[in-house]
This record gives structure tokens, C-alpha cells and sequence, in this order.
């Protein structure tokens, strides 16, 4: 025992820490967007308005993503397994979460953003919510959007070889995101065909890219469909492209650590990002305001260096399980804050004391809750996909490797959750007020 605390580098608990740390991150984002859901309703006089707890988490949980997941597909060189992963991690509680939203509905109503017709179906199926503008049955459910489309973008660039331009393909979307916000108003490409069209290409597209059959052509396609439907069809279109550049900012932090590029490319992407929509003409929500922008980015930025500062230390195991079970907390936390409105009724006016005793309640359900779909739904799941891929991926030997130094294939059970979660939607994104509908 006194040996092996002697020589702690030597131990896999160590290693292990160097991960637990984006868990600890994926546990602060998880904190601050359930936060930003329940105060509203529950202590709407505690909520800040100087900065964005919705805006803050995503920035934290799309850095995270960003840092891991092009270095994941580099380390296991092999994008069929990387498909196969995301599947089994994402799709299963994504579709248990639409079966009870819909089973509910007779009692809390879908959002009125979702289409009543076929185009919500397949903007549902590609989770490509967000940038066809379809509104998703669950509220939390619009960042998957920018997750798949980084993945899109990820898979054509490995297989092109040009995963390396991180920093270049940061401060390129940032600067886009500046032109966007400066002559896009909305959406160009309206109505249902965005959400079909991207439907069938994704459709045949990744099924090319998972079975070898024209994988680099397919892959190339879907990143173009990628890249079109960012300016011109998502929500808010300079708030779709400034998420690419945090997410490539994020990849480019990981080469840099690892001795691969440079610094100066995020410095410079976070500038532009920082300005992107003081000039929009889509704005006007409260969060954009330049001093609660700006603030909030730089405390995301902040949690993400302190993060990284303390790798490799042991960290306090309440962050680390919320990490854990973040996707879960996600993914169901809007949808049980809905239904226990229902029940108690409207929060916003009764006694402090009772308000503070049903955000406790509230938040009791939303974490058991979302333990249990981790333990029953996530955990299985992502097992089976691992079994239908074949077990877990060689390690890529040569430059996706040395990226990667210190790393192995027995931490790939804690980059596997940390590769797959997504924040939550923040309620002003669209304008919408803080109802939950």
C-alpha cells in the first residue's frame, strides 16, 4: 500500500484523474443549464440576469465535446466503430425520451415549435433538429443538432486527412459566425424539405460511411449538407456557426496541449465569438446584451482552464457522477420540470420557504431519475454497441496516436460518456420567455 502511494504516476488511479476532469467540467455544465431550467419556476428571485447560467453550461459541455471526440475517432481510426458508438450512446434514451414526451401529451402538450406533420419526424430521426428548424419534442433536445453536425464534420475531415486545421477551422466559423450575424435575419431555407432532403442524404450517407461502400464521397457529402444547413436554415444562424468555432476551439486546446498547433488560433476565435452577436441582426434576447455575453463566456472559458489546470488531481466525486450521469440529466430534466409543474401548479409567487422545499423535491426526481436511465438505459446500451462494433477499437497507430500519449483503451469507458452528452437548451434561445411548455 505505502509503495504504490510512493509511485502514484505508476497507478491507474492517476490516469483515470487525468479523465475524471471533463467529467468534473460535463458536472458543472449539468448544474448550471438544470439551473437555468428550474429558477424560473421554482426561485425565479435567486435567478442572475448579469450572466447566462443556460449560455455558460453549453459553452463548457461544447469545449468538452470539441477537446474529445475528433482525438477519440484519431486514437480508434476507424469510423464505422465511431458510428456504431455514437448510435448506442445517443439514440437510446433520445428515443425513450420522445416515447414519454409523446405519451404525455394528452396531459402536458408537445411544444407548439414542433411541426405536425412528417418533417418533424425526420428532423427527429438525423437529430438534426435545431439547424433544419424544427423544434424538438423536448426542449432540451435542440443542441444534438450541433453535436451531430460536429460529428459530420469530424468524419469527413479524418478521412480526408485534414483533421489536424483545428485552430484554422475555429477562427474560420468564428469569423463566419461575425458575417452571418451581420446580414442573416433567420432562416433562408423555410419550410419541411430541409428537414426530408437532409433525412435521405443522411440516411444513405452513413449508411455508406458505416458499411466502407464510397465512405470518403458519403462523408464529404454529409459534411457539405453540414455546412449548408448551418447558415442557412438553422434557428438562429450565427448562433449555430459560433458553436462549431467553440467546438474546434476545444480541439484545438487538445493539439496544443499535446504539442500539435498552436494557441494564439483559440485566442483569436474567442475574440470573434465575443463580438459575433453585438451586431446581429437576429437578437434582442437578454443574453446577448454585450456585458452579460462577454461575462458569461469568460467564466465558461475560466471553468474550462481551471479544469484543465487541475487534471491528474483527484476531484470531489459529486462532479464527476453528475458528469457521469449527464446525458441522462439532459436529456429528462425539462420534461420532469414540466410535469412537476403540472402537479404543484404555479411556483412563482408562494412563500420562499415552500418554493425552496419543491426545488429540493424537483431536483431529488430530476437526479434519481436520471441515475436510473443511466444504470438501465444508457449503461446497456452502449455495451451492446460495443459488442455489435466488435469490441473495443485497436488504437490507431502513428499521428492519431501521439496525439493521444498517456491514454489508452482501458479509459475508454469514461471517454465514452464524456464523448456522447450534450447541454440543454437554454429557453431564450428562441425567444420563448421561461414557460415550461
Amino acid at each position: 500500500m505505502s509503495a504504490v502511494a510512493a509511485q502514484p504516476v505508476t497507478a491507474p488511479v492517476p490516469a483515470a484523474a487525468r479523465l475524471a476532469w471533463l467529467d468534473a467540467l460535463r458536472g458543472i455544465g449539468s448544474l448550471a443549464v438544470v439551473a437555468e431550467h428550474l429558477l424560473p419556476w421554482f426561485l425565479p428571485q435567486l435567478r442572475p440576469y448579469w450572466f447566462s447560467l443556460g449560455i455558460y453550461g453549453i459553452v463548457v459541455f461544447f469545449l468538452v465535446s470539441g477537446y474529445i471526440i475528433p482525438t477519440s475517432l484519431e486514437r480508434h481510426g476507424d469510423v464505422r466503430k465511431f458510428w456504431i458508438s455514437r448510435f448506442f450512446r445517443l439514440y437510446p434514451l433520445y428515443l425513450g425520451v420522445i416515447v414519454l414526451v409523446l405519451a404525455l401529451a394528452w396531459w402536458v402538450p408537445v411544444r407548439p415549435e414542433v411541426p405536425r406533420d412528417a418533417s418533424a419526424v425526420a428532423a427527429h430521426a438525423t437529430m438534426l433538429l435545431d439547424v433544419v428548424n424544427v423544434g424538438g419534442v423536448a426542449d432540451t433536445m435542440w443542441t444534438l443538432s450541433y453535436e451531430m453536425v460536429f460529428y459530420l464534420l469530424v468524419t469527413a475531415l479524418f478521412l480526408i486527412g485534414a483533421h489536424g486545421r483545428s485552430g484554422l477551422l475555429s477562427v474560420s466559423f468564428a469569423a463566419g459566425a461575425v458575417v452571418v450575424g451581420l446580414v442573416a435575419s433567420g432562416a433562408v431555407l423555410t419550410g419541411g424539405w430541409p428537414a426530408y432532403v437532409s433525412a435521405a442524404v443522411f440516411a444513405s450517407g452513413l449508411a455508406c460511411v458505416v458499411w466502407g461502400r464510397l465512405r470518403t464521397a458519403a462523408a464529404c457529402v454529409l459534411g457539405l449538407m453540414a455546412l449548408t444547413l448551418l447558415p442557412l436554415s438553422s434557428r438562429v444562424p450565427w448562433l449555430a456557426v459560433v458553436v462549431l468555432a467553440v467546438m474546434f476551439a476545444g480541439t484545438a486546446i487538445h493539439r496544443w496541449e499535446r504539442g500539435h498547433g498552436r494557441l494564439w488560433p483559440v485566442a483569436v476565435a474567442a475574440a470573434l465569438v465575443g463580438i459575433a452577436p453585438l451586431w446581429a441582426v437576429q437578437g434582442g434576447w437578454w443574453w446577448v446584451r454585450a456585458d452579460v455575453w462577454l461575462t458569461t463566456l469568460a467564466l465558461a472559458g475560466a471553468t474550462f482552464a481551471a479544469g484543465m489546470a487541475l487534471r491528474g488531481r483527484r476531484l470531489p466525486r459529486v462532479l464527476t457522477w453528475l458528469g457521469l450521469i449527464s446525458y441522462s440529466l439532459y436529456l429528462v430534466h425539462h420534461p420532469l420540470l414540466k410535469y412537476f409543474v403540472a402537479i404543484t401548479g404555479d411556483l412563482r409567487r408562494a412563500e420562499p420557504a415552500y418554493q425552496l422545499m419543491m426545488a429540493a423535491l424537483a431536483l431529488a426526481v430530476v437526479l434519481g431519475v436520471s441515475t436510473l436511465t443511466y444504470r438501465y438505459v444508457e449503461r446497456p446500451m452502449q455495451a451492446l454497441g460495443r459488442r455489435l462494433s466488435g469490441g473495443r477499437a485497436r488504437r490507431l497507430q502513428g499521428e492519431g496516436d501521439r496525439g493521444v500519449a498517456g491514454q489508452d483503451a482501458r479509459h475508454d469507458g469514461v471517454l465514452g460518456h464524456e464523448e456522447a452528452q450534450v447541454p440543454d437548451r437554454v429557453r431564450d434561445h428562441v425567444g420563448q420567455g421561461d414557460a415550461l411548455r
